[in-house]
């Protein structure tokens, strides 16, 4: 299969960056900004524009697992229709975050809980969740006798009776009107779940001669095309029955013809926004055959899972993602 790469690259970074695609059907779109010869000395940012696959929603027999984007698109990732190579941004970070939260939950809440549970071992759920309910009230009423407890017990039931007439008032405001006290919350911080990494990237583009001009504009058009979501009406823009969705992106820091030994590796991402200033100094001015002299690209991508533990392995070449 023939790449199509700018005579500047040297073979080893050919070779590098079409490894694994040698079973790809058509010759592979290969573009680049600067438009000059990449040495094994040099570091930069390699966008592959791929055809997205969703994952589907059967489960696997492992604990209902799922099968994520990541793993559909392995295939996809191998064969992308087209490469982007770019310098390595100025600023280059990475980071996650996880959801943490406060969590509550009272002695009353808790009796049930536990007396629902314990019935729901040994009988069906419908008859157990009437039994463990029945079990959970006595339990609570019996708590409610004892000395103190008797006015917050109470000032409990009293309160959940009026929401039921439909009233605002809350457990907690009733108990501590009538005994000053407030419901024991045993707050915490509790895990929530995770979230999808972002990432943006900015880069100047000024054209030094015409092969370079022709370059960027393939580049912006094709992230264009690659961002744009496309319908089922082939002559029809806009019509059709379904849409479906634009192209995503596997992105990776490279150093001369291998993986980068430290920076951080990429999910497959969907490009969340892109723009360009055609007019990156402040004013409109072009060369000779209407090239803007410098333009500004943003682009703004999203992981399409998150990060896990097991994603990390001790034989991760760099920091892992």
């Amino acid at each position: 299969m023939a790449v199509s790469f700018p005579q500047s690259l040297s073979p080893e970074t050919q070779a590098a960056v079409t490894q694994g695609f040698k079973n790809a059907p058509t010759a592979i779109q290969t573009l680049r900004y600067p438009y000059k010869k990449l040495t094994d000395s040099d570091d930069y940012l390699v966008i592959k524009v791929i055809k997205y696959q969703p994952p589907g929603i059967s489960s696997g027999a492992d604990n209902f697992s799922f099968r994520t984007s990541t793993q559909s698109l392995q295939n996809n990732i191998k064969t992308p229709e087209s490469i982007i190579l770019l310098p390595i941004p100025q600023n280059v970070q990475d980071q996650n975050s996880v959801g943490w939260g406060d969590g509550t939950l009272n002695a009353f809440e808790l009796a049930g809980i536990e007396g629902v549970n314990t019935v729901l071992k040994n009988e069906s759920f419908a008859k157990g969740l009437v039994s463990g309910i029945t079990q959970s009230l006595n339990k609570i009423m019996s708590a409610g006798v004892n000395g103190d407890l008797q006015n917050q017990t109470n000032s409990f039931f009293a309160a959940k009776a009026i929401q039921s007439l439909g009233s605002n008032v809350t457990t907690q405001d009733l108990v501590s009107r009538t005994t000053g006290q407030v419901l024991n919350p045993n707050m915490e911080l509790l895990f929530k779940g995770v979230s999808l990494r972002e990432f943006a990237f900015e880069y100047d583009l000024a054209p030094r001669d015409g092969n370079e001009a022709k370059e960027i504009k393939k580049i912006i058009t094709t992230l264009k095309r690659a961002q744009a979501a496309r319908t089922t009406a082939t002559n029809s823009p806009g019509a059709g029955l379904f849409i479906s969705a634009p192209r995503v992106f596997q992105l990776e820091y490279r150093s001369g013809n291998k993986k980068h030994p430290f920076l951080h590796s990429f999910k497959p991402m969907a490009m969340k926004g892109m723009s360009v200033n055609y007019t990156g100094s402040g004013n409109y001015s072009v060369y000779g055959d209407s090239t803007p002299i410098h333009m500004k690209l943003t682009m703004n991508f999203q992981e399409l899972n998150p990060i896990y533990f097991e994603d990390y392995s001790d034989k991760d070449i760099g920091v892992g993602y």
